[in-house]
C-alpha cells in the first residue's frame, strides 16, 4: 500500500472513530492505536527517504527531486497530524494542559517555519539566476569551432556563477550576489531582462528578509524549548504535538541546508533529534549524512548544498581552469573532455530548469497549508472553554 492509500485510510479511520463525542479517558485505548498509526507513518516515510525500496527509483540526497519528495512527506505527516488532534474532538481538550502550553509553542514554531519558507522561496531565486549563467557558459562552449571569443564568454560567466556560489550566502541569500552574477548578462545583453524589469527585479529580492534575519538562529529559536514529553505525557496528545513540532524543525533545516539562504553559520548545531525513540532514526541517518556532506564539502558560508548546485560549481571551476589555459586551436582531445563536462552542465541546467518552479510551488503550498492550520488551531483554542460541538 502506498504513502497516499495509507494516509486515507488513517484519515478514514479516525473520522469513522470520531464521529460521536467520547471522552478522552473513555477512548484511551483507540488514542493509543491512532498515535502508534502515526509514529509508523512518519517512521515509515522517512525511511523511504534515507533508503528508498528496490522498486522505487531513488534520487540523490539533496538533489531537487529528493527535496521535492521531503516536501511530501511534510505535507502528508502535517495532515494526518491535524485528523489526530483535532478531528472530532471536543475543543476543551485541546486547552487542558500539558496542551495548553504545547499547542502555543507549537503554533509559535508555525509562523517561524513561514519566515524560512520565504527565505528558501527567495534563495531558489538565487538558483535560477546560477541556471542563467551556467546557460550562458554552455552557449558559448558548444560552438564549433571553439575561438577565443567563446571561451571568454563562458570564463566571464562561469566565474560570476563561482563566485556568485561562493558569496550569496555572506551577502544575503540574493541580494548584492544574485544583483552581480545578472549584472554579467546586462554588460553584455545575453540572455537579460530589460533594465527597468531587472532593476524591480532585484528590489523585489532585497525585500525577501530584513538584513539581520539569520536562517541558523531562527532554526536555533525553533528548537529552543523542543523537549520530547515524558511520563504520562508521552501517551497522551503531547506525543503528536512533539513529534510534528520535531518533523518541522527538520524539514526547515533540512531546505536551509540546501538552498541559498541568508546567515546558516552554526546550523549544524541547532538541529536536536532525539535518538532513542524509533520513528526518529531515519531523521537521525540524514541528518548524520548531511552533517557529512556540510563538512566534506566545507561549504558554511556557501550558497548551499542542493546536489545540482554542487555539481554545477564543480564544473565551473574545472571548465574555468581550462579556459584558462586555451589556446586556438585546441587539442582534439582537450575538446571532447570539455565536452563531456558540458553535457554534464546541461543536465544540472536541465533538472533546475523542471524542478525549480515546481519546488517552488511546493514550498508555497507548505506554507499556504501551515497558515490554514494554524487558523483552525486557533479557532479550537478559542472555543476550549465554549459548549461547542467536536471537530469534524
Amino acid at each position: 500500500m502506498g504513502a497516499t492509500d495509507n494516509q486515507g485510510s488513517f484519515l478514514n479511520r479516525i473520522s469513522i472513530r470520531r464521529n460521536q463525542v467520547v471522552s478522552m479517558d473513555g477512548n484511551h485505548e483507540q488514542e493509543l492505536e491512532d498515535l502508534e498509526h502515526f509514529q509508523k507513518h512518519v517512521a515509515d516515510r522517512f525511511s523511504d527517504l534515507l533508503s528508498p525500496p528496490e522498486d522505487c527509483p531513488s534520487d540523490p540526497i539533496l538533489s531537487i527531486a529528493w527535496v521535492r519528495k521531503l516536501l511530501d512527506v511534510f505535507l502528508c505527516c502535517e495532515a494526518e497530524f491535524k485528523a489526530v488532534l483535532l478531528m472530532g474532538r471536543d475543543p476543551s481538550q485541546i486547552s487542558k494542559a500539558p496542551l495548553d502550553r504545547l499547542v502555543p509553542e507549537f503554533l509559535d514554531r508555525v509562523v517561524k517555519a513561514l519566515d524560512i519558507c520565504n527565505a528558501v522561496s527567495h534563495g531558489i531565486e538565487s538558483v535560477r539566476h546560477f541556471q542563467k549563467l551556467a546557460e550562458i557558459a554552455v552557449s558559448a562552449l558548444e560552438q564549433r569551432p571553439l575561438g577565443d571569443g567563446q571561451v571568454r564568454r563562458a570564463k566571464r560567466a562561469l566565474h560570476s556563477l563561482v563566485t556568485g556560489m561562493a558569496v550569496e550566502d555572506k551577502e544575503g541569500g540574493g541580494n548584492k550576489a544574485t544583483e552581480r552574477t545578472w549584472s554579467f548578462g546586462r554588460r553584455q545583453g545575453i540572455s537579460a531582462p530589460s533594465k527597468d524589469r531587472a532593476v524591480g527585479h532585484f528590489r523585489a529580492l532585497s525585500w525577501g528578509m530584513s538584513k539581520g534575519w539569520s536562517a541558523a538562529k531562527q532554526i536555533q529559536a525553533m528548537s529552543s524549548n523542543l523537549v520530547a514529553p515524558k511520563g504520562n505525557e508521552a501517551s497522551g496528545l503531547a506525543q503528536p504535538v512533539y513529534i510534528m513540532s520535531t518533523i518541522m524543525v527538520f524539514v526547515m533545516w533540512m531546505l536551509v541546508a540546501a538552498i541559498p539562504c541568508q546567515e546558516r553559520t552554526g546550523l549544524m548545531t541547532h538541529l536536536p533529534v532525539p535518538r532513542n525513540l524509533s520513528w526518529a532514526q531515519s531523521m537521525i541517518g540524514i541528518q548524520e549524512k548531511i552533517a557529512e556532506e556540510w563538512k566534506k564539502k566545507e561549504k558554511k558560508g556557501s550558497a548551499g548544498l542542493l546536489e545540482e548546485m554542487q555539481r554545477m560549481e564543480k564544473l565551473g571551476q574545472s571548465l574555468i581552469e581550462f579556459s584558462d589555459s586555451f589556446q586556438f586551436p585546441a587539442e582534439a582531445e582537450k575538446l571532447e573532455e570539455v565536452a563531456a563536462q558540458v553535457a554534464e552542465l546541461v543536465e544540472s541546467c536541465r533538472r533546475m530548469e523542471e524542478g525549480l518552479v515546481p519546488l517552488q510551488m511546493q514550498i508555497r503550498e507548505l506554507f499556504h497549508r501551515v497558515v490554514r492550520s494554524r487558523t483552525e488551531v486557533l479557532e479550537v483554542l478559542d472555543q476550549g472553554g465554549k459548549p461547542s460541538a467536536p471537530i469534524m
